[in-house]
């Protein structure tokens, strides 16, 4: 079983918003975990924003993983967004993203940090279950996707 299992709470997808900025998306991410994890939206906002001026988490083909550090979570956890709208991105094809997993995970999580990063590239890599999660109008199938993945690795 890989990391991804567990990763994403069923009240953290949230499909078909209407998203008009690279903010408005990481502001929309902070309300989430605010309620899933009680830790400040500004927090969790600033934690994507100080991550994103690194460089840009977008992978190209509308998909995006901004991930942020944050001292006082104890565990990894996830959240998923699919906007209505594209939203500019810097993505390397240039072109927009509509499908946003957003990862926060403990400053002491290094190696686990960069496994679910390697997972979550392997499934957005493959083809038919990002179709999949474009298609999919029920949260819990697209909690049931991330929930079943397995890596190749």
């Amino acid at each position: 079983m890989g990391y991804l299992f567990n990763l994403l709470p069923i009240n953290n997808i949230k499909i078909d918003v209407d998203l008009s900025s690279k903010r408005r998306v990481f502001d929309e991410a902070g309300l989430i975990f605010e309620e899933s994890l009680g830790i400040s939206r500004q927090h969790i906002f600033e934690a994507f924003l100080e991550r994103e001026k690194m460089g840009s988490t977008a992978l190209g083909n509308g998909i995006a993983i901004p991930h942020g550090r944050i001292d006082s979570l104890k565990k990894s956890t996830g959240a998923f967004i699919r906007s209505s709208n594209g939203i500019p991105f810097e993505a390397p094809d240039n072109n927009p993203v509509f499908l946003f997993f957003f990862l926060m995970v403990p400053s002491s999580a290094t190696e686990m940090h960069l496994q679910i990063l390697s997972e979550l590239s392997q499934l957005f890599g493959t083809q038919t279950v990002v179709k999949k999660i474009k298609e999919s109008r029920d949260p819990k199938v697209i909690h049931q996707i991330f929930s079943d993945w397995e890596s190749y690795a």
